[in-house]
């Protein structure tokens, strides 16, 4: 062989092995988040009558964040908070989407002025791809950055059996358990790309736990199990006053059937996930995020459902916890937890630079988010204990001893010592010695909206929302 042919092989030979390193050294992600889920819901954060042996083993060979929260109560605002780092007075949802921008002539993708979590990665050279509910506008066309769709035409569970579905742009009736299709589909992106990096996002519609379904026994393979069990984990109390909707649901066995088999359904799929990472040789190389997209209440201090079923809305500590876990085997510690304050603005900062990706966080709009990205690194960070939350009317903030709750225009106002009362049963609001750690709260919540609130979308100050508002 002539020297310059050597020469020539050489080069392509070190192109190639340059490039497969440089596929190998970005990590895949899979994010795996659900719809309606209380942390509370889950074994490893201390629930003892559902079954979530995935989850738990999850979060054992992870981090798992003791203290997250969503900064809103429904579903379309929190997963725009989770792909753009926005709270609702920036991106402008601020409840869930009207079906009308979801399919048909007025359909129109909410996200489109902002930069996404897929739409980076995919500059970045990943492939994306959807399974699952999407609930932010133009459903039947792949949003930017994603060349795998499949998706539901709403954004509701009316049930779980025979459903539609869109795929490759046309709707069709998915005969079966739509829990099941969504993982099957994320399992068929996974093995189709398996040799490139790539972004999975899987956001399974269950466990949801709302509607008429929940009066309904299930017809998963946990249905048997569940039936008759009693539900320690949820408490049979009086209805609270506040309730608004949700009522037929209070104390009812079967509701509580109902959520623990599509909670046990939602873990099935999670465990078919990682064992086909782990058949494909994909899990030291893949970043697997679980999260939900708001909390939820079944029966704490009289409460079933979200912030939304009350009236006056409501921000109860358990319709913002969500569960929040991370693994990555060889590069985030096993069997972790982090008790820091966080909240779903902080996950686009924090994965994108666990990712070696943070350069390419957007800049404008500024996110509130920060980076908490040392933590699944098993390392010490500076925090801010403080996290805050809008829905429409109401807004709060958190911090580690204290939540103050305010409500446009005239209250009511909530004010709960978090250590001394953490099942938030003793509003403080008003009550003499308090005055001075209102005052300092109310001024770090409105300096925070006054710093990130863009005021076409800032609805305390005449602004607009892009969904249908159910409160004035």
């Amino acid at each position: 062989m002539r020297p310059w042919r050597l020469v020539s092989v050489s080069l392509v030979l070190l192109t190639a092995s340059i490039a497969a390193a440089d596929t190998q050294s970005k990590p895949n992600l899979v994010f795996i988040l659900t719809d309606n889920q209380g942390a509370w819901t889950l074994g490893c954060y201390g629930n003892p009558d559902i079954r979530t042996p995935n989850i738990d083993r999850m979060a054992a060979q992870g981090v798992r964040f003791t203290r997250a929260l969503s900064s809103n109560a429904v579903c379309s605002p929190t997963r725009a908070t989770f792909l753009t780092g926005l709270i609702p007075s920036q991106h402008g949802v601020h409840c869930f989407l009207d079906p009308k921008y979801m399919m048909g002539p007025e359909a129109y993708n909410t996200l489109a002025e902002f930069t996404t979590l897929t739409e980076v990665l995919h500059g970045a050279g990943y492939t994306c791809g959807l399974s699952g509910k999407w609930h932010l506008g133009d459903n039947m066309r792949p949003a930017k950055g994603f060349s795998f769709w499949i998706t539901k035409p709403d954004g509701s569970t009316r049930e779980f059996y025979d459903q539609q579905v869109i795929e490759d742009g046309k709707l069709r009736i998915e005969e079966g358990y739509t829990t099941e299709l969504w993982t099957r589909k994320g399992v068929e992106f996974i093995e189709t790309n398996k040799d490139k990096p790539f972004c999975l996002f899987l956001a399974y519609n269950g466990p949801y736990v709302l509607g008429n379904m929940m009066l309904k026994p299930s017809r998963n393979r946990h249905a048997e199990y569940y039936r008759g069990k009693h539900f320690a984990s949820f408490p049979v109390d009086a209805m609270h006053p506040w309730q608004h909707a949700n009522k037929q649901f209070h104390n009812q066995q079967v509701a509580m059937e109902r959520t623990a088999c599509e909670v046990s359904g939602v873990d099935d799929g999670v465990g078919e996930i990682m064992a086909a990472l782990d058949r494909l040789g994909l899990a030291d190389n893949t970043l697997v995020a679980y999260a939900a997209d708001q909390g939820w209440m079944g029966g704490q201090n009289g409460i079933w459902g979200m912030g939304d079923h009350t009236r006056p809305i409501g921000a109860h500590e358990l319709m913002m916890q969500i569960p929040l876990i991370f693994r990555h085997p060889g590069k985030i510690p096993a069997g972790k937890t982090s008790d820091i304050l966080v909240s779903n603005y902080d996950f686009l900062p924090s994965v994108l630079n666990y990712m070696g990706l943070g350069d390419k966080m957007p800049k404008k709009p500024k996110s509130p988010g920060r980076d908490f990205s040392p933590v699944l690194r098993g390392e010490d960070v500076a925090w801010d204990d403080v996290v805050f939350y809008e829905m429409e009317t109401a807004r709060a903030i958190r911090t580690a001893q204290w939540k103050y709750v305010a409500r446009f225009p005239s209250g009511p106002y909530e004010l709960y010592d978090m250590q001394a009362d953490p099942r938030e049963r003793f509003n403080l609001f008003g009550q003499p010695g308090t005055e001075a750690t209102q005052a300092q709260l109310a001024k770090q919540l409105d300096e925070f909206f006054a710093a990130h609130a863009d005021p076409q979308y800032d609805l305390w100050k005449g602004g607009r929302s892009k969904a249908r508002r159910i409160t004035q």
